[in-house]
């Protein structure tokens, strides 16, 4: 009889350990590395909204452009988390490609689909200060969040995609 107990203790205790664990990690599950998961409209969706959010926030400019860099993404309950670098530039014609004003940073951002539309349902960056690393640490999974913390500073890709971006507008004929 106390053999039975003692197989039936360990067998709830093993259990109970397997779903704690998996509990644990349940929101590391569907990530998706890369950009895979992004759609044209979906990187349209995030650069317009990053650069409505910002157009007020610097030196009046001609033109803003936002360009991002994506770690990964995350889908649960129908909302995308989209873990990644965000560069965002105001340029004028007389300047050409030099940024007037702007931020590159690691972000995350959420978007939720309705009927054929995204939307943005929340934009996080990390704290400014002594509370960036903790603050960075909360929003990227560990897996993305070694790549966030190298890219500090490190945005060469980012800056060929910006100036292309910024050349065309220059280019285009008014």
């Amino acid at each position: 009889m106390r053999n039975t107990s003692k197989s039936s203790f360990l067998l709830l205790l093993l259990l109970f350990g397997a779903l704690f664990l998996a509990g644990c990690t349940g929101n590391e599950v569907n990530l998706q590395d890369g950009d895979k998961q992004i759609s044209e409209e979906m990187n349209v969706i995030i650069s317009d909204y990053i650069i409505q959010k910002y157009s007020s926030s610097y030196l009046v400019t001609e033109k803003q452009f936002e360009v991002h860099k994506v770690y990964g993404t995350n889908e649960s309950d129908g909302v995308i988390s989209v873990y990644m670098w965000s560069y965002y530039g105001g340029f004028n014609k007389s300047t050409g490609i030099v940024n007037q004003a702007g931020h590159s940073l690691p972000a995350v951002i959420r978007l939720s689909k309705k009927g054929e539309n995204y939307s943005v349902i929340e934009y996080t960056e990390p704290q400014d200060g002594s509370l960036y690393q903790s603050s960075l640490k909360k929003m990227f999974p560990k897996k993305y969040l070694n790549l966030a913390q190298q890219d500090s500073g490190n945005i060469e890709d980012l800056q060929k995609e910006m100036d292309r971006k910024v050349k065309q507008w220059l280019e285009k004929k008014e």
